[in-house]
């Protein structure tokens, strides 16, 4: 009895904090994607704090919605993580679908798959299919975190989605692995009391939240100063590092270089590279290093394209020499920027001479 209400507490707890924080995100950030995408894994998570059980085999009716919405929040998670560190990222008719399927699979799984066939089987299945999205989750956080320019959201944004993939994973091989009531109601209340401490980590966090540190502002604002008080030689010394820079873009062209990192380039420099994100950010106003490389490759790419000379150069060419790896990347950067496709830009341009 006393592990089932201590249970039932510590769910409770979770279940407030989440709503509060959902509330806060409506509030402060329901404007961009990743702040509405934030909201509804709130919300979702919300749903899985209250239904979660570890070992549960016979599912009410009642709560059957919830625990699909629960499922669903899987897929929302990889959104997020997306959205977190892609500021141009866009949802598309297929990420729906996707949610959709994911939630009807487990809401027909908890209504009728579980009750005839095996139900630890068809725990299995779903719990195998949380781990899949966690995967893909924590892959997209590898591959993008190093490209973030701004660090107070680096920081936080690591953090946010390690704790919440953490959690996710544990409690699926939780629901794998434990049979047996006593074993059950223990790992419950750890289940539980892990879940309401990481929410209370990411409220607490996420409190002390600035414009701009885990998604853009719906407003430009123009690049930060760097912090602190500057002497003139540490000012100078910044304007050389970034002219040597501009310098490597502009004349080497070393962005056309096949998988560039930042760090690479700061050893190129011979700078740390906390110090060559640092200025890239705030002396040149941008916010991911991928999106600092592609605009120079796109510069090159218009200037190409607009040349009478290379009319029947082909675009995947033009793309592939600027540094680009594959043409859909390029034709999505180049109209993110432009506005146009790259055939739309070279005919506009031929039309105008």
């Amino acid at each position: 009895m006393f592990l089932a209400a201590l249970d039932i507490a510590l769910r409770g707890a979770s279940v407030a904090l989440l709503l509060l924080l959902a509330a806060s995100l409506a509030r402060d950030f329901k404007g961009v994607v990743g702040g509405r995408l934030a909201i509804a894994f709130a919300l979702g998570s919300a749903a899985h704090a209250a239904t979660c059980g570890i070992g549960t085999t016979v599912i009410s009716p009642t709560h059957a919605p919830l625990i699909a919405l629960s499922t669903g929040n899987v897929v929302v998670f990889w959104l997020f993580t997306r959205a977190l560190f892609d500021d141009a990222f866009t949802l598309r008719w297929w990420h729906g679908l996707l949610w959709a399927a994911v939630a009807a699979f487990s809401l027909v799984n908890c209504l009728w798959i579980a009750p005839v066939a095996s139900p630890r089987v068809s725990i299995i299945a779903i719990n195998l299919l949380a781990l899949g999205f966690i995967a893909l989750a924590v892959i997209q956080t590898v591959r993008a975190w190093t490209a973030d320019l701004v660090e107070q959201r680096r920081r936080l944004r690591l953090f946010i989605v390690s704790a919440a993939a953490l959690y996710g994973g544990v409690n699926a091989v939780l629901q794998i692995a434990v049979s047996g009531s006593e074993a059950a109601a223990i790992a419950n209340v750890a289940n539980s009391a892990v879940l309401a401490g990481i929410v209370a980590a990411i409220s607490v966090a996420m409190i002390h939240v600035q414009a701009g540190d885990l998604f853009p502002t719906p407003v430009t604002a123009p690049p930060v100063s760097v912090a602190g008080a500057s002497t003139a030689p540490e000012v100078a010394a910044d304007q050389r590092l970034v002219d040597a820079l501009l310098r490597l873009m502009a004349a080497e062209r070393i962005y056309r270089r096949e998988n560039l990192t930042i760090g690479t380039l700061a050893t190129r420099l011979g700078v740390p590279e906390y110090r060559l994100r640092r200025l890239i950010n705030q002396k040149l106003g941008y916010r991911n290093f991928n999106v600092f490389l592609n605009n120079h490759r796109i510069e090159e790419a218009k200037a190409a394209l607009a040349d009478p000379a290379q009319v029947e150069v082909p675009v995947i060419t033009i793309a592939m020499d600027a540094g680009f790896q594959s043409l859909g990347p390029f034709n999505r950067a180049f109209k993110a920027m432009t506005g146009v496709t790259p055939s739309e830009y070279r005919r506009l341009k031929a039309e105008a001479a």
